[in-house]
Formats: C-alpha cells, structure tokens, sequence
C-alpha cells in the first residue's frame, strides 16, 4: 500500500502512558507530509519531462530515420545517374566508333572506286592510243598510196 501526504496527515497514534510528545510527533509529521508532498510534485514533474524528452527522442528517431532513408535513396540515386551516364558515354562511344568504321569503309570504297576509275581510263586512253595509232597508219598508207599512184602516173599539163 501506498502512503499518500493525506494518509500522513490524518495518521493518529494512540497514547499510552510516558509516550511521544504529540506536538513534536504531529511537527515531525506534518514536515514529513509537505517533504513527501513536493517530492510527488517533483516526481510527476519528472514524470511529465520524462514523457516529453520520450516524445522528442522519438521525433528525433524519426527524423533520423528519414534522414538515413533520404541518405540512401540520394547514394542510389547517385548511383543510379553515374550508372546511366556511363552507359550514355559507352553509347556515345560505340556510336562514334561504328560512325568512323562507316566514314573510313566509305573512304575505302572510295578509294577503291577511284582506283577503278584510274584503270578504267588508263585502258581508254590505251585504247584511244592504238585507234589513233591505226588511224595515223592507215592515213600513212593512204598518203603512201596517192603517192606511188601520183608517181605511175605521167604528169598532164
């Protein structure tokens, strides 16, 4: 059972022959009651800040917790971003290498075209050579042959 001021307040002794001097026993009590009575008021106020420190501290967690949780979910973030610009620097770098294998096969076709080219004229000129050759030869024997016919035949004047 608990003692209450009240019940410290109220208590009575009985009296017997050669006992306590009542007023200093009641003194005593009544001291006891008002040192119990502010050590309730104390507790019940430590009581009540021990309730508020508790809430705080919870808010405080909370806010801990969700800061930690932002923490992460920033790093994944981060993590995430730094993951997908290495992919888009790995993409811009493969398209850039296929877009140069492109340039220089079409610079090699272009080349090879060109070569082709260069053969092809090289054998119309040689071509163009023999004809002209021929042509200067038969021409040749044409004016060979006016020749020899203007030399069988006297001269007429």
């Amino acid at each position: 059972m608990r003692i209450t001021p009240l019940d410290i307040q109220q208590k009575q002794f009985a009296t017997r022959f050669r006992g306590f001097d009542m007023e200093e026993v009641d003194s005593f009590l009544e001291l006891v009651r008002e040192e119990m009575e502010e050590l309730l008021r104390e507790n019940a106020n430590m009581r009540e800040e021990s309730r508020r420190y508790e809430k705080q501290l919870k808010e405080y967690k909370n806010i801990e917790t969700t800061l930690k949780d932002t923490l992460v979910s920033t790093q994944q973030m981060v993590e995430e971003y730094r993951n997908t610009a290495k992919k888009d620097a790995d993409l811009i770098i493969k398209e850039a290498e296929l877009k140069s294998e492109e340039l220089i096969r079409t610079a090699q076709d272009k080349v090879v075209k060109i070569h082709e080219d260069i053969t092809d004229l090289k054998g119309i000129r040689r071509h163009f050579k023999e004809e002209i050759k021929r042509l200067i030869e038969s021409h040749m024997r044409m004016l060979e042959f006016d020749k020899e016919r203007e030399a069988e035949t006297p001269n007429e004047v």
